[in-house]
């Protein structure tokens, strides 16, 4: 009697464990809340750009490669911050528009310097770009300065040697002057944290401000790295109340193929969903420009219809990548860097044909 009592009471127990965890993994099931096909097909027919207008800089220096656009506005001119390689490494640069068709080249922001942890890699991306779909696009301040992150290093060459975040602020946003960067990187694949896809090197990264805390957290940070454990690039989250201090948000990444490149994230923020556009590379032929979507920036559903864009034209014949996108009186723009015939070049595809 007491041991059938005893059999009765531990097959009770494990019932309550069962639906123990089959109540957690629904409510984790729940939570990451895939979004549905005809919702992605609907955020395609919103963002697809299947005009491509053409070249839209070239570096005065025809013999540097420019790339990495980020776009903003401000006192209704439109600046771009991208990034430039001369052989020794890069370095960011800001262009000036009135019409996002033709660009001034105004100069540096961020330089070489000499015996510092970034010496001779500065890559810059500007953060806190207005995420708002068809929105603004002002870049906003913290603390009463402009903020940006960027790749960097002190090996001299293309994307060589351990590559670091660093963290710049400036009082100024639309003049060509210097801006000031922290002494040290706020993010490094040397760090004791460090995951297993990114303690190899870190690359490209996006700060957003997000009001409504998804993560907990004022700021995030999506970014590319690449890990020991395999040859491949996949995008990771870090949080920040202060864009000083980063800590890393989960334990794997939050975009990936684990084969070739998933990288260069951008976010934008329509209705009641989040666009991730990123590019993608090697996982099959060449380099192309995809998306993903999530309602809580942290649980993305990946594309997996045909590219925002791929190669097509002489100019973008190798590689078509590196997104940035806006829309903006009813016109969609995609600014990618294009590698071709032209060299490695900042291109435009659009929403609406607007050449002549």
């Amino acid at each position: 009697m007491v041991k059938k009592r005893i059999l009765l009471l531990q097959f009770s127990w494990m019932v309550l464990i069962i639906q123990l965890l089959v109540s957690c993994n629904q409510k984790k099931m729940a939570s990451i809340n895939p979004v549905a096909p005809e919702v992605m097909q609907s955020v395609y027919e919103e963002i697809k750009t299947p005009y491509k207008y053409g070249i839209v800089l070239q570096h005065p220096y025809t013999a540097k490669m420019i790339d990495s656009p980020t776009i903003f506005r401000e006192n209704d001119r439109w600046y771009m911050t991208y990034i430039v390689f001369d052989g020794q490494g890069y370095e960011t640069w800001l262009a000036e528009s009135s019409d996002l068709l033709h660009w001034d080249v105004k100069g540096k922001l961020l330089s070489f310097s000499e015996g510092a942890w970034d010496a001779n890699q500065k890559a810059g991306y500007l953060s806190l770009v207005n995420t708002d779909w068809g929105g603004d696009y002002s870049a906003g301040k913290f603390r009463n300065k402009y903020w940006m992150t960027y790749l960097g290093g002190s090996t001299d060459g293309y994307e060589a040697g351990v590559l670091k975040i660093g963290i710049a602020s400036s009082d100024t946003l639309t003049k060509a002057c210097e801006w000031e960067t922290n002494s040290s990187p706020v993010l490094s694949p040397e760090d004791e944290d460090a995951r297993w896809f990114e303690n190899k090197t870190i690359y490209k990264s996006l700060v957003i401000r997000d009001t409504t805390l998804k993560t907990g957290y004022p700021f995030v940070m999506y970014y590319n790295a690449k890990g020991g454990s395999g040859n491949f690039e996949s995008i990771g989250m870090a949080v920040s109340d202060d864009l000083l201090n980063w800590k890393r948000f989960g334990n794997d990444p939050v975009i990936t193929r684990r084969a070739g490149i998933c990288g260069d994230a951008q976010i934008a923020k329509y209705n009641d969903l989040y666009i991730m556009f990123y590019f993608g590379a090697f996982w099959k032929p060449g380099a192309f420009e995809r998306f993903a979507c999530s309602y809580d920036l942290i649980n993305w559903t990946d594309w997996e219809g045909e590219d925002l864009v791929a190669p097509s034209e002489d100019y973008d014949a190798q590689y078509a990548h590196k997104p940035w996108v806006i829309k903006w009186n009813g016109v969609v723009y995609h600014f990618y860097n294009a590698v071709g015939d032209s060299g490695r070049v900042i291109a435009l595809a659009t929403s609406k044909e607007l050449r002549k």
